[in-house]
């Protein structure tokens, strides 16, 4: 078994970490989505169609598919990794003295399988009023179909609790209650499942919660030869970014980070929303992005030191990355280019030097990277984007080959 390890963004993919969209997805509501941060309701079998082509496809070019839910009915058989899911998903802070002990003793009778359901589908008050007579304070203040455990759609967007850089990984901490447990159940995987369990890879932060602290995937590029961009953004904090900039130093993994500054918006609310590595030499770059402060962030063996590195995102990576970069942008009126990137179009997964995926719904960023000699791979993204998420944001890439 080869250990987990990503170098680059464009290294051939060998093994990935997908979450088919599964019941939680059909648990949105006009009422709910803004809060569980879906722009719109999504049409449930469309959007695993959708998603069986995307995963066809990365099979069809050699990829190993992990699928989220079977990793974690197989973790949830572990009964330390059980213990510490169930402690940290029912617990008297988030559901009272009175109907903790009740949810816990109902769960001490579900199978892996039920259980991992539980984690990512939810638990509505009708449905507890149909399972038990316990009844509490929460219950009674609650609608019927409130939630006592919020459903995980967002899961869909695997780049995002967890991101492999080098031969660790970085388990979350997500800026947005509607995700907070996406982290917990990484970590599980992590540390209980046999794929990672008996693997040798660091592990460079643990997903504790906390607006202030948190550093999403979305947010991490790793160029390679240890420098990695990480995006201060509507979803990642300078904190956030400080601290895994650190973890990465201390492990000798990294002697370089550019910290790119993106507008607080929800149009870019991570780094991946606007600038993804498509070959050794090349990134697709939307192109009214505009000026952005950049930093870089270095450790001279005791501390950090932070150096202003400009406003042009571009030559800042050059410096970073010594070489000179093809900069792959698409080109139209000026409404249909910022629709595209609202619609991931620069969102794209390389599945190796010159190979991405792309949603199909992005006809000008595609034809740019074909023009560029980039082979894109076309993929349907109706139902799937309405998240706000492309190829990468559904990908958590956990071994990749070198780059050549």
């Amino acid at each position: 078994m080869v250990d987990p390890r990503v170098d680059s963004e464009v290294g051939r993919l060998r093994e990935v970490i997908v979450h088919r969209p599964g019941r939680e997805i059909g648990r949105l509501t006009p009422t709910n989505h803004e809060e569980l941060l879906f722009d719109d309701l999504v049409d449930p079998g469309r959007a695993r169609a959708e998603h069986d082509e995307f995963v066809s496809v990365m099979q069809d070019r050699g990829v190993e598919v992990f699928q989220l839910r079977d990793l974690l009915e197989t973790t949830l058989e572990d009964r330390a990794a059980r213990e510490a899911i169930l402690t940290r998903t029912l617990n008297e802070r988030r559901l009272g003295p009175v109907l903790t002990p009740a949810l816990r003793e109902w769960t001490a009778g579900l199978t892996g399988e039920d259980l991992a359901g539980l984690c990512l589908e939810g638990l509505t008050v009708e449905e507890w009023k149909e399972l038990s007579p316990v009844r509490s304070l929460v219950t009674r203040t609650l609608e019927d179909e409130d939630f006592l455990i919020r459903p995980l759609p967002n899961h869909l967007f695997a780049r995002d609790a967890s991101a492999w850089m080098f031969s660790g990984v970085a388990v979350n901490s997500m800026s947005r209650l509607a995700r907070e447990r996406e982290s917990l159940h990484y970590w599980a995987i992590y540390r209980w499942h046999p794929r990672f369990r008996d693997s040798e890879f660091g592990m460079w932060s643990t997903g504790t919660s906390g607006a202030v602290r948190s550093a999403e995937g979305g947010d991490t590029l790793v160029l390679g030869d240890g420098v990695v961009a990480l995006g201060v953004s509507e979803r990642s904090t300078a904190q956030g970014v400080e601290r895994l900039a650190l973890k990465l130093f201390r492990a000798g993994q990294a002697h370089t980070v550019l910290a790119v500054v993106l507008p607080q918006r929800r149009t870019f609310m991570h780094l991946d929303t606007v600038l993804t590595q498509v070959d050794r030499d090349a990134f697709l770059l939307y192109p009214r992005l505009g000026p952005v402060r950049t930093m870089t962030i270095t450790h001279d063996g005791e501390r950090l030191l932070v150096e202003d590195s400009g406003t042009d995102l571009v030559a800042a990576l050059e410096r970073v990355m010594v070489r000179g970069l093809r900069i792959i942008s698409p080109h139209g009126a000026f409404a249909d280019v910022d629709r595209e990137q609202w619609n991931d179009g620069c969102n794209a997964l390389a599945l190796g030097p010159g190979t991405v995926v792309a949603y199909d719904r992005s006809p000008l960023s595609n034809t740019a990277l074909r023009e560029a000699g980039v082979e894109v791979i076309e993929v349907h993204g109706a139902e799937l984007g309405r998240g706000r998420g492309g190829p990468r944001c559904m990908t958590c890439p956990v071994l990749r080959e070198p780059v050549g």
